[in-house]
């Protein structure tokens, strides 16, 4: 399973990257407003070890949804499901240290939960791929990473493996702004989640790489 490799290898990158944070550290502010360090943590803590618990639940009859549908804009990137992701997060009571650790633990365990044809089910509704859903648990550990290393003044730590299935979710014209524009991967990375700004002509590309430039708290 590809993802399942990319999410591995992106959950030892960040516990690489963050395993020595000071106790302050995690109440650093974010580009993830209102959440800091910690809220960030939990909320991709939570959003991986979910995957765990789709595979308790009951197998749908057909795949519905791919990983790019996945991220149709509707009610559950709405003003009220962000609001609730917020919150969830910041109820989090583990420490930050826990959470590191618990990230690449959980990112360990769904890589090898397989087979990557099983459905599942997700909390929206959505029936997919097992596969299909973990790409967009690589989005989610690697995005937030960006938003991590940017809140900790350290550079990203996006695996080439990751960055990978990221770029795949975009559209042709996506790519072909991104050679038009000389940008490497972790730019091209940056620019299309909105991590950084269009400037410029690039802002004329901005259709082709919006696909996930949702709230910063809603992947």
């Amino acid at each position: 399973m590809r993802a399942g490799l990319a999410l591995t290898d992106e959950g030892d990158a960040l516990y690489h990257a963050l395993r020595d944070l000071e106790p302050g550290d995690f109440d650093r502010p974010t580009g993830c407003p209102p959440w800091t360090v910690r809220d960030l943590l939990a909320h991709v803590h939570t959003a991986v070890r979910r995957t765990l618990d789709m595979l308790e639940g009951p197998t749908p009859a057909a795949a519905e949804v791919d990983a790019v549908g996945y991220y149709r804009p509707d009610h559950r990137f709405d003003a009220a499901a962000d609001a609730e992701r917020v919150a969830a997060a910041q109820r989090e009571t583990t420490d930050g240290q826990s959470l590191v650790d618990g990230i690449a633990d959980a990112c360990r365990r769904v890589a090898a939960a397989g087979p990557a044809d099983r459905l599942v089910t997700t909390r929206h509704g959505d029936a997919m791929t097992l596969d299909d859903f973990v790409v967009t648990r690589v989005v989610e550990v690697a995005v937030h990473g960006v938003d991590l290393a940017l809140a900790l003044d350290r550079p990203p730590w996006t695996t080439q493996t990751a960055r990978r299935v990221v770029l795949d979710l975009f559209p042709a014209a996506a790519h072909a702004a991104a050679e038009q524009f000389g940008w490497d991967d972790q730019m091209f990375l940056a620019k299309a989640t909105g991590r950084a700004p269009l400037v410029g002509a690039e802002r004329e590309a901005a259709p082709a790489t919006a696909h996930l430039t949702l709230a910063p708290t809603s992947i």
